[in-house]
């Protein structure tokens, strides 16, 4: 009796963890995405206003240092069959309230040391 309980059990359980696909999960993307064409309108010398026109507000800025800022974008997928994880990130340092330097996983333009003003 007790191999019969034990033998229900078992295939219960192998046929419920069979069906782990079908229930849908839900990606959950988070922080600013930005867009390769975006980023490459960035240039030196930009103004805090202009960055945040081109790029959005960012998603952290720096309590102790307001002259950095760190735009960050995470996609946590529900399913593997959709892709996988990622996280892309981008920090821009101002000086003077201008752009001075742009770090992170995205491509700059070749323009990016030519002023707009020029």
């Amino acid at each position: 009796m007790k191999f019969r309980n034990l033998l229900v059990v078992l295939c219960a359980t192998l046929m419920l963890s069979a069906c782990a696909d079908w229930i849908f999960r839900i990606d959950v993307p988070q922080g600013n995405f930005l867009d390769e064409k975006d980023v490459k309108k960035l240039r030196i010398d930009m103004t805090k206003e202009q960055v945040t026109y081109v790029l959005g507000k960012p998603v952290v800025e720096d309590s102790f240092d307001h002259d950095t800022w760190y735009y960050l974008y995470q996609m946590k997928r529900g399913m593997k069959k959709r892709g996988e994880d990622f996280r892309k990130e981008l920090t821009i340092t101002f000086v003077d309230d201008k752009v001075n330097q742009v770090v992170g996983d995205f491509e700059l333009s070749e323009d990016f040391n030519t002023p707009l003003d020029q």
